[in-house]
């Protein structure tokens, strides 16, 4: 499978528009925004991982040289961390049930492109 359509795909299901679909930086974003949501509400550190791994491959995929990947696996840890353990003044907390919905999406979507 091309690497690009597993790319526009994991967008797609990350809530990202195809236009976008070359931006490394906002798929650290809003993948560290799922992934930490996914700690915080319990899915196992282990899966998170290997998403994680995903995510990390994508971006450099997506990216054109080292330093934009560099930025996005920085991005990737900030939001990671910011949703992870969020402070509760003026965070956006989802709830649990929507986030480890879109997890699964994102797995099923891994185990379907045979990426495992």
């Amino acid at each position: 499978m091309r690497p690009t359509f597993v790319v526009t795909a994991v967008l797609f299901l990350l809530g990202i528009g195809v236009a976008q679909a070359a931006d490394p930086t906002q798929l650290g974003e809003t993948a560290g925004f799922l992934l930490g949501n996914a700690h915080r509400c319990g899915v196992p550190t282990e899966r998170v991982g290997r998403a994680g791994k995903v995510i990390h491959d994508l971006i450099v995929a997506a990216s054109y040289d080292r330093t934009e990947e560099a930025a996005a696996d920085s991005r990737f840890v900030e939001i990671f961390m910011a949703s992870a353990f969020p402070d509760h003044e003026g965070s956006f907390i989802p709830p649990c049930s929507a986030v480890i919905a879109q997890f699964e999406r994102l797995e099923q979507h891994h185990r379907q492109s045979g990426m495992d």
